[in-house]
């Protein structure tokens, strides 16, 4: 799939396209010093709210606390596109929500053999305790991530983040950033809403309280404040107004989950969980776990606690799964997919992997399990040392890997140094289910950094920008 990058500001003959017309006379009229400026003044501010994140596996500085680069320049999207991007990101969810129900159910899609059952029944993330568990509304995955990328002008989804993604609140900042930077960008034109996701998070949340509660007790679980995205877990109990609670917080008792409070126990009905399954309970999971709630599984199989995203939900976003779902679209929702996958090739597969092994420097590879950029290969960008010892790692294992093209990512201006310049982007919508599905337009564009990256992840040295969907 190479080919040269779509330029989100320009077309192929180099006038600026329409959306981006007030954007661009800004730029030109606006001295770089200034622009530079106001870059130092959002560090500053970012700084003092505390808006960092952890990177974990720097061997000189393990666990350091970072802040996310900013970026000034926004990314903007025509609100036409926009709309063709949330069907496309609605019908997606709502079928990856209907597998999900079906492989704890009826497993109609493993029978009409349109997906292997060894696919789903052997994934690791396939949890037997939640057969023939009914859930509010069938929804597993209530906050859905799905990171799209343009390449020649079309998007294509990359991958789907269902557990428990992360960026909304560097979404929700950056527009209060923005904001307070440059007033007057705002006033040129019309840029649609995002600060209202925390009233559609708590509502898509309250959704989900098991149904004879009428008023749900929401908190949301962290693991602590040495979790990367600490920041994220306290910024949206804040936002919500809900409390945010650590696994010593809760106990269960009486087929219920109850929270300590000072005024006594208080019980807790929704649980908006940043704990990964296999950490939630130690009963049930792995038993060494001090951050989850002992007898937890129990409570949420009686019925008389959500979470939010429920357990197991992470067959459905497994790499080794993706390559599925547009057949999940056809099969559950008798449509056609309107966001298309990258085309991807699963090492499990004898003549998959002969193809990857021979085209390894041009291909990227990923751990079916992997995320933040870890555990990855980019084969073009890839010494032949890295290359060797990674077709090593393959080979011992090609079940644990998946291949795709190395993608020609569209570029966005981005201020760089003291200039400006183009740099690949990538972007994550929030996609919420409850009773329906809801999302704010536009969502976290990430920007590689570096001159040629195509890279974007924060862990990986990554920044991120306002995103305008603007009509």
């Amino acid at each position: 799939m190479a080919g040269p990058h779509f330029d989100e500001m320009r077309d192929e003959n180099g006038a600026v396209r329409a959306h981006f017309r007030s954007l661009a006379a800004w730029l030109a009229d606006t001295p770089a010093e200034r622009v530079a400026e106001k870059r130092r003044e959002a560090d500053l501010l970012f700084h003092r709210v505390g808006i960092t994140f952890a990177v974990y596996g720097d061997e000189n500085d393990e666990g350091a606390e970072r802040l996310i680069p900013f970026d000034t320049i926004p990314r903007v999207i025509p609100q036409g596109e926009w709309s063709e991007l949330a069907r496309g990101l609605e019908q997606r969810v709502t079928a990856l929500n209907r597998f999900l129900h079906d492989i704890y159910h009826g497993q109609e899609i493993l029978k009409a053999g349109v997906i292997p059952a060894e696919q789903v029944l052997t994934n690791a993330a396939y949890e037997v305790s939640m057969v023939g568990l009914e859930l509010p509304n069938h929804v597993y995955s209530h906050i859905a991530g799905v990171d799209l990328v343009r390449h020649d002008g079309k998007f294509y989804v990359l991958e789907d983040n269902l557990r428990t993604p992360s960026g909304v609140s560097y979404m929700l900042e950056n527009r209060k950033m923005m904001m307070r930077l440059f007033p007057e960008l705002f006033g040129r034109q019309s840029v649609q809403p995002v600060e209202h996701y925390p009233v559609l998070l708590l509502e898509t949340l309250r959704a989900a309280a098991p149904p004879k509660v009428r008023d749900p007790v929401v908190v949301l679980l962290t693991p602590g404040q040495h979790n990367s995205a600490y920041f994220e877990h306290a910024f949206l109990a804040q936002q919500m107004g809900v409390e945010l609670v650590e696994g010593g917080d809760l106990f269960v008792k009486d087929a219920h989950v109850w929270m300590r409070t000072t005024a006594g126990p208080q019980r807790v009905d929704v649980i908006y969980r940043r704990i990964d399954d296999a950490y939630l309970d130690p009963l049930a999971f792995r038993g060494e776990s001090v951050i989850g709630i002992p007898g937890l599984l129990s409570v949420y199989r009686s019925g008389n606690v959500a979470l939010a995203s429920a357990i197991g939900t992470g067959v459905a976003d497994d790499k080794s799964t993706y390559p599925y779902v547009p057949e999940m679209i056809r099969f559950y929702l008798s449509e056609e997919p309107i966001l298309p996958n990258v085309p991807t090739w699963q090492c499990k597969r004898p003549e998959d992997l002969e193809l990857v092994m021979d085209r390894l420097a041009e291909l990227v590879v990923k751990e079916v399990q992997g995320s933040g950029g870890y555990g990855m290969l980019i084969g073009p960008a890839a010494t032949p040392e890295e290359l060797e010892a990674f077709r090593a790692r393959v080979q011992a294992n090609p079940a644990n890997y998946i291949a795709q093209p190395t993608l020609s990512l569209s570029t966005c201006p981005t201020f760089v140094g003291q200039s400006i310049a183009p740099r690949h982007v990538d972007l994550r919508p929030f996609v919420l289910s409850g009773r329906e599905v809801k999302m704010v337009p536009g969502g976290l564009t990430r920007v590689a950094l570096e001159a040629g990256s195509l890279v974007v992840n924060s862990s990986q040295g990554g920044g991120t920008k306002d995103t305008w969907v603007v009509d």
